[in-house]
């Protein structure tokens, strides 16, 4: 009886010890950002259905949007927010057609880290002169 509560508490012992050293392990690999999940995400950036985001880049002074406009109506972009970085127009995007966007002097957040926030367009159809709004998200490493 005693041999096998013996082998019992070393089979215990011995996992034990080794299940600590693995969770000290991980937790020293996140404390020190090796297992940041931000990192690993893709970037992208998504817009309502009408609107797309062609290609738009993330640095530590501001953020470029190209930006082209399929609703089927002619348009003018009135404001763009992107987290901290705000910024007013007046620039038509007739339908089909596409404009870069520049969001400048705002601090998105410092190079090599990531950067997810809403993207809010503000714009008023030609049309109807009624004001509209397009919520959408960028994830993208600042540069």
């Amino acid at each position: 009886m005693d041999k096998k509560a013996q082998a019992a508490m070393e089979f215990l012992m011995t996992y034990g010890w080794a299940i600590l050293v693995v969770l000290a392990a991980i937790g020293a690999l996140a404390y020190f950002g090796v297992l940041k999940p931000t990192q690993f995400l893709p970037e992208k950036c998504v817009l309502a259905p009408g609107v797309a985001c062609m290609d738009f880049k993330v640095s530590s002074n501001g953020i470029n949007i190209l930006i082209s406009n399929s609703l089927g109506r002619d348009i003018e972009v009135t404001r763009i927010t992107a987290g901290n970085c705000s910024q007013v127009f007046n620039q038509d995007l007739n339908n089909g057609d596409k404009f870069e966007f520049v969001l400048s002097g705002c601090n998105p957040g410092e190079t090599g880290e990531k950067f997810k926030e809403d993207l809010i367009i503000e714009y008023i159809n030609k049309d109807s002169s009624f004001s509209k709004t397009i919520t959408g998200a960028v994830t993208a490493k600042i540069q």
